[in-house]
């Protein structure tokens, strides 16, 4: 079996979110079963040197769009631990001018123009390096454009006529919308894929509709997000259409990569230590306090909060309670960057309290000692189609305070359950988050009760293994 994998970033060569952790994870574990082949841009910030990714002889590449010819050239390596081919597509205009992956205020026609272009340089390749992928794995709307390319451009194409789709939502909020025409700037035909059961949706281009009514299998990032994306309120405007194909739709669990993430081996952090060593936590606690400009106390809790800032991620419930925050006696830290208000909001905070401190920006290496560091983990999400960064938490021993939805309601037991390994509540507001926040203080003080639930967080299994058997599964059952 062939997988080609395509998707807008991997770890760890780029990095902006949850979608290069599961692509630069998911593959190795499916390495046994298939051979795999991963396509993503060669943005501006990965470093060729640091990874060993050079140039294929001969690659040079032209392609046409709005009549006007755009040279792509091809680099490879391996994906770290494995035997997987990285293949990097790179394109002066597109890509290599940027140093991030999602660059800020960018013209949407162009963003579109980047991700059209690496979607049909993807198709183009793959044919020229002869690898006749039997499933294109497409993630999220940067590559919802492959789908739409094989059902309308490449349908009498020999190379690809037997080849199947899967596309994979990470999140439904963003669906690449735009004017119908985009279509000739990709070359499509309008009389093919430009109708309801195509890519119109509202009179727009709607690449994420158009995937998921071409593909052959959608997948959910986690189960309770594939039955929440069914209905109005987390639907996004395409509830209908998921609902017409839900005999396609699944949700697969993802898990996280214990070779990166576990604080018995993690060279990032001050102290390691694992379930038995728990008191080298505190190390890693004075760290963070020491970081922060905060003063250690043991007996003072330490949330923390590591979060792209935008609406999603509920910072707005931590507006709400900025008083109730800045008076108990516990400490905050933040790490994240976003949106300006919400980055104003936690500066804001950070000068003007004695217990808030914030980040702006994001450093892996300060990550996974706030990780290691902190005693609770704040996940306040409006929604969340799986989330990583709760899965993270539990492996240090971080306990999750979550808003119960998608991925947070799959993967935390909330107290007072059995074995449970984080704290929940359900109503989006700031006064339920508060309500869970105090639970969590009295579990505290409760050193009993508040390290089993850590060994519980600590032993839960939330790796790749049962993960990418779910999803070999899929594989299988498509090519049947």
């Amino acid at each position: 079996m062939k997988i080609l994998f395509a998707a807008a970033e991997v770890a760890p060569f780029s990095k902006a979110g949850g979608l290069a952790d599961v692509v630069g994870s998911l593959p190795k574990y499916l390495e046994k079963d298939a051979e795999i082949a991963i396509f993503t841009p060669l943005h501006g910030l990965i470093d060729l040197n640091k990874y060993g990714i050079k140039e294929l002889e001969n690659s040079e590449m032209w392609l046409t769009f709005d009549r006007m010819g755009h040279k792509f050239r091809l680099f490879m390596c391996k994906l770290p631990g494995t035997n997987i081919n990285v293949f990097f597509i790179h394109n002066d205009w597109y890509f290599s001018c940027f140093k991030e992956v999602y660059p800020k205020w960018l013209d949407p026609k162009y963003e579109h123009e980047r991700y059209i272009a690496f979607s049909l340089a993807t198709l183009e390749y793959a044919k020229l390096l002869n690898f006749k992928a039997d499933i294109i794995h497409a993630n999220d709307w940067h590559t919802a454009m492959i789908p739409v390319y094989i059902h309308s451009n490449y349908r009498y194409d020999d190379f690809w006529k037997n080849t199947k789709c899967v596309f994979e939502i990470h999140n439904l909020a963003y669906q690449g919308v735009w004017f119908e025409d985009v279509l000739d700037f990709a070359n499509m035909r309008k009389d093919i894929v430009y109708n309801e059961w195509g890519v119109e949706h509202y009179g727009k281009v709607n690449w994420m509709k158009g995937a998921i009514n071409y593909s052959d299998k959608v997948v959910a990032v986690s189960p309770s997000y594939a039955k929440e994306i069914l209905t109005g309120e987390y639907g996004e405007g395409m509830d209908y259409t998921l609902r017409m194909n839900q005999h396609k739709l699944t949700g697969i669990l993802n898990g996280i990569d214990y070779d990166v993430f576990d604080p018995k081996t993690d060279k990032s952090i001050i102290k390691r230590y694992d379930v038995k060593s728990l008191k080298y936590k505190e190390d890693n606690k004075k760290k963070v306090c020491e970081e922060f400009g905060l003063k250690y106390n043991p007996e003072r809790p330490m949330y923390a909060m590591i979060s792209r800032l935008v609406g999603q991620k509920g910072i707005d419930l931590i507006r709400q309670s900025e008083n109730e925050l800045k008076s108990l006696d516990a400490d905050f830290v933040f790490l994240g960057s976003g949106e300006k208000d919400y980055e104003n909001l936690l500066i804001w905070l950070s000068n003007n309290s004695l217990n808030i401190r914030a980040y702006i920006g994001y450093r892996g290496d300060l990550a996974n000692q706030i990780y290691a560091g902190s005693d609770f983990y704040l996940m306040p999400s409006k929604f969340e189609p799986c989330g990583l960064s709760q899965l993270i938490a539990m492996k240090y021993g971080s306990l999750p305070v979550v808003r119960a939805t998608g991925g947070l309601e799959d993967t935390v037991v909330g107290y007072p359950l059995n074995d449970s390994t984080g704290f929940k509540f359900w109503g989006y507001s700031g006064w339920d988050m508060m309500q869970a926040v105090y639970c969590s203080l009295g579990v505290y003080q409760d050193k009993y009760t508040f390290n089993a639930m850590r060994k519980s967080a600590m032993e839960s299994d939330f790796s790749w293994g049962r993960s990418s058997q779910a999803y070999l599964n899929m594989y299988k059952e498509i090519l049947k």
